[in-house]
């Protein structure tokens, strides 16, 4: 044999080696790559949902998922880069990801989760009727009601209580409120129709410019957690004659959803579970936020308009899922919830413990 073949017949077995050395390199790069999880937070990566989404990272690793976090300040970009399949999942709000799971998404609903005792509200109470929500949807028994297709609910927990800000303390009832114009998310259509019912005007607003709108009167009311006013810088809009009202409209949750064909069989239950977990944390962070307001904002509602509010907050959640907004079943899982933590309300008497007829 020549040398030139000689070579040859060598350099073949050598190309050969080589080129399964580079589709396993290849095929190593690709199982040991990174799951990339788009955040939102309104304060970027400083903020507590960043924060709460590093420590969920971290402890995922015994799941045998390596997260990757990636920041957003704009929700709108975070979930559309996820619907676009440039994140393996995204964590936002649920005005946000109820687009995925609208079941889940319930527990956003306008007084849901508010409990009213003696005209006033029942704060702590009013956060374990969520807590005991969260704690339905992470059951195994709740697994196929947290998915959607390729989507899956993979944790919820609390943004804390929205309570109504307004720019003059004397709109403090419902009647008070006719004719006025108060902020509304443009991506959460139900805020308007509850707003329309008392007469008010929505004026649609988003998370990068609810803030300044309300500071520089552009509305006179603005529905929002506590963690949102230093950011938001919201004593400006509040100034010398504003207040918040300890009514909650609402107690918002952050949700995570996940691509399932992105992780392990299992993982999103282990995930939900995680998040749960993390409630009593999530409520401490909330209720630091709330401390740190000063004290000459808070506002207790003349008890006679609490009734009144919660027999709006009530008749606008039915109104809104007739029109297809509100998911019928959640919010049937969340009375019974309700209603075992307040079994003395008059909406659960008796066989009334059906939300929706």
């Amino acid at each position: 044999m020549s040398l030139t073949h000689r070579a040859a017949s060598c350099i073949k077995p050598l190309a050969l080696a080589a080129s399964a050395l580079i589709a396993s390199v290849g095929l190593s790069t690709a199982v040991q790559a990174k799951t990339l999880v788009c955040v939102w937070d309104v304060a970027g990566k400083t903020g507590d949902v960043y924060a709460q989404a590093t420590d969920y990272a971290i402890s995922m690793q015994k799941q045998k998922v390596d997260i990757e976090l990636k920041s957003y300040i704009d929700e709108r970009v975070a979930v559309e880069d996820f619907r676009a399949g440039q994140c393996d999942a995204v964590i936002a709000t649920a005005f946000r990801t109820r687009q995925f799971n609208s079941l889940a998404g319930s527990i956003d609903s306008i007084g849901s989760t508010t409990i009213v005792r003696n005209g006033k509200v029942d704060i702590d109470a009013s956060y374990e009727v969520v807590r005991k929500v969260i704690q339905v949807f992470a059951d195994p028994k709740a697994n196929k009601l947290m998915s959607e297709g390729n989507y899956e609910i993979a944790g919820i927990f609390p943004l804390g209580a929205a309570y109504p800000m307004v720019r003059d303390r004397k709109m403090n009832s419902v009647e008070n409120l006719s004719g006025k114009k108060i902020a509304a998310f443009d991506y959460d259509k139900a805020q308007g129709v509850m707003i329309q019912r008392i007469g008010a005007q929505p004026v649609s607003v988003d998370v990068t410019n609810i803030g300044p709108k309300f500071n520089n009167g552009n509305v006179d009311m603005v529905t929002l957690p506590a963690v949102a006013f230093k950011p938001f810088e919201l004593h400006k809009g509040l100034g010398k004659t504003g207040g918040i009202g300890r009514l909650p409209i609402m107690i918002p949750t952050v949700q995570m959803v996940i691509n399932k064909t992105k992780f392990p069989e299992g993982f999103g239950e282990a995930s939900r579970q995680y998040w749960l977990s993390r409630f009593d944390h999530a409520l401490k962070l909330i209720k630091a936020a709330e401390a740190g307001i000063p004290d000459q904002y808070w506002q207790d509602l003349p008890t006679d308009a609490v009734p009144k509010y919660v027999v709006m907050f009530r008749e606008s959640r039915i109104d809104i899922a007739k029109q297809g907004m509100y998911n019928k079943q959640g919010l049937n899982i969340i009375k019974r919830v309700r209603c075992s933590i307040n079994r003395s309300d008059a909406e659960c008497a008796g066989n009334a413990n059906v939300e929706i007829e």
